[in-house]
């Protein structure tokens, strides 16, 4: 009973099986239209392919805050994305990442996990003091760190500050401190003038904070803010004004003598020492004794005395008691009545008078005070070296070779060079200039031939693109529709059928009417005569026949080869 309804149940599903399979198979187009859909899509396909824009970085090392807010507000704009380096990269179309940038920034993204002096804003009304300080403290990290990040080479930056600690007490007192952490991007460095202008800008926005105490330390634990090794005592910057002067002599000395020798005829290499102490001077000079009439007066003083034998004024102090009652005379003149009348008179004796008087001056003591500053940075002595190539001549024989320059002509090099430099004797300067052949090379820049010109090549790569999508419709269009459609579409060839063959294929295809015709045309030759006209219908009739049955066969060999090959070889087999 099982085997029998298992037997009954797949019965109708193997017969719609096989109906869907004639139904595919009497369908001849079928084929012919999958086919077709088949290369449209692949063309499609193709073409999505060659249009696709080129996506290029719109940010990386995203956090993943950052990274959600960004791809929110390109889904709301419409913007394509995608994600690379294990999601860490987000990736837009080349010709919107500069107009996308400034959007977000616009609107503040990325913020990268550092909060600015936007925390302020959100204070709520009676906070504590502490609290306000760690939140400025707070604040100026994160600003510091948006600053730092906006160097090239800084992909993260995290500032740690502790603030100076104030106290009335010099001692007690503790100055401010700065840690950096900086995280570069793959393949990048910070130079020595980067660092030590991060640490200027760290020191200068933080109050006591001198640059001595701020420390910068990368991703790998290297500290950046001190140097280290030999020939390291001097920071970025001055190393940079070093070269910087150096290549500035060396460019001076070639302006000058590429005109007269050729670019490819001079070498020149300079070496500046250069002095970066800085010093202060303070000089106090006294001059040797002067004299009195050119000399400035510091200081005068007058004294007098005088003794003689008036009495002195008494009184009430005032005009009445200050005035003598008549004309007094001064004490020079009566000193010389005095002394008149003592010698006319002989008996009466004055007390002696005495007037002394005492003159001081001091005058100013000729000093020189000279304070001096020495400027850093000055150049103490320059030694330069001149390399000067053989000029082309020819030998006894005519041929090409390289003469070496004459006496005259490096003396005149060497003073073109001395004019140049500014050659000092005081300074210790020091030029030498050689003659000598120089080796074949070719060091000048290549000329890049056009066909490998950037920009020719970005506009042969789009054409490729739609050139590749073109060929590759052709081929299957070749190799794919049209077959197909020469197999579906052309008239089948007309079947060879044998003479013996055909009238039993014949007589078999019209058994039904065959022998009744048959039968009827010999009775009708039996009973009456034929004439010509029972002979042209009789013609007709069989033709009309012919046709019909040869039209049959041909569809049905069109409909099923395999069968009439099969009746053909059967009957090729019994004629033989």
């Amino acid at each position: 009973m099982s085997d029998g309804t298992a037997a009954r149940g797949d019965t109708p599903q193997g017969s719609l099986q096989q109906r869907l399979l004639d139904q595919l198979r009497g369908n001849p187009l079928l084929p012919l239209l999958l086919a077709g859909a088949a290369v449209v899509a692949i063309i499609i396909a193709l073409l999505l392919w060659a249009r696709s824009p080129d996506y290029r970085v719109l940010y990386s090392n995203l956090g993943e805050a950052d990274g959600g807010r960004i791809i929110n507000e390109l889904d709301s704009r419409g913007v394509p994305y995608q994600l690379s380096q294990g999601g860490q990269a987000l990736l837009v179309p080349g010709d919107q990442v500069h107009t996308l940038r400034l959007q977000l920034a616009e609107q503040g993204l990325p913020q990268g996990g550092n909060v600015g002096f936007e925390l302020m804003d959100g204070q709520a009304f009676g906070i504590s003091q502490f609290a306000e300080q760690i939140n400025f403290q707070r604040s100026l990290e994160g600003e510091l760190s948006r600053s730092i990040e906006s160097l090239g080479p800084v992909s993260r930056a995290r500032v740690h500050l502790a603030m100076a600690k104030q106290s009335v007490f010099v001692r007690e007192q503790e100055p401010a401190k700065a840690s950096v952490l900086l995280t570069l991007h793959g393949g990048r460095t910070l130079g020595d003038g980067q660092v030590t202008a991060i640490v200027h800008m760290v020191s200068s926005s933080v109050p006591e904070l001198a640059a001595e105490d701020v420390t910068v330390v990368d991703q790998s634990g290297r500290l950046l803010s001190q140097p280290s090794g030999p020939g390291r005592d001097l920071d970025g910057t001055q190393l940079d004004y070093v070269q910087e002067i150096e290549r500035a002599y060396q460019r001076r000395i070639e302006n000058i003598l590429v005109p007269v020798l050729g670019r490819h005829n001079i070498r020149a290499q300079v070496t500046a020492d250069v002095d970066f102490t800085r010093r202060e001077e303070t000089e106090e000079r006294y001059g040797p004794n002067q004299d009195p009439q050119r000399a400035a007066v510091r200081s005068l003083q007058n004294s007098a005395d005088y003794q003689g034998g008036d009495d002195l004024a008494m009184g009430i102090p005032g005009a009445l008691s200050n005035t003598p009652p008549g004309i007094a005379p001064s004490p020079i003149d009566a000193s010389e009545e005095a002394d008149a009348e003592g010698d006319a008179e002989g008996d009466e004796a004055e007390p002696p008078s005495r007037l002394r008087h005492d003159n001081v001056i001091n005058y100013e003591v000729d000093r020189n005070v000279a304070h001096i500053q020495h400027q850093r940075g000055q150049v103490e002595r320059l030694s330069v070296a001149v390399v000067v190539n053989y000029r082309d001549g020819v030998d006894e024989a005519g041929n090409p070779t390289l003469v070496p320059l004459g006496d005259e002509e490096l003396e005149q090099i060497q003073r073109l060079t001395r004019q140049a430099m500014g050659f000092s004797p005081a300074r210790g300067d020091a030029l030498e200039v050689v003659n000598s052949p120089f080796e074949p090379t070719d060091d000048g820049l290549l000329e890049l031939a056009w066909w490998q010109e950037p920009e020719l090549q970005a506009l042969a790569f789009g054409i490729a693109r739609y050139l590749l999508v073109f060929v590759a419709g052709l081929l299957l269009y070749w190799l794919v529709l049209r077959p197909l459609i020469k197999r579906y579409t052309e008239a089948p060839a007309p079947i060879a059928v044998p003479a013996g063959a055909s009238g039993k294929l014949l007589a078999s295809i019209g058994d039904d009417e065959g022998p009744e015709s048959g039968g009827e045309a010999k009775a009708d030759g039996d009973a009456e005569p034929a004439g010509r006209e029972g002979l042209e219908q009789k013609r007709r009739r069989k033709a009309g026949a012919y046709e019909q049955n040869l039209n049959d066969l041909r569809e049905l060999a069109q409909e099923d080869p395999r069968l009439v090959a099969m009746i053909l070889s059967s009957w090729v087999n019994d004629d033989e």
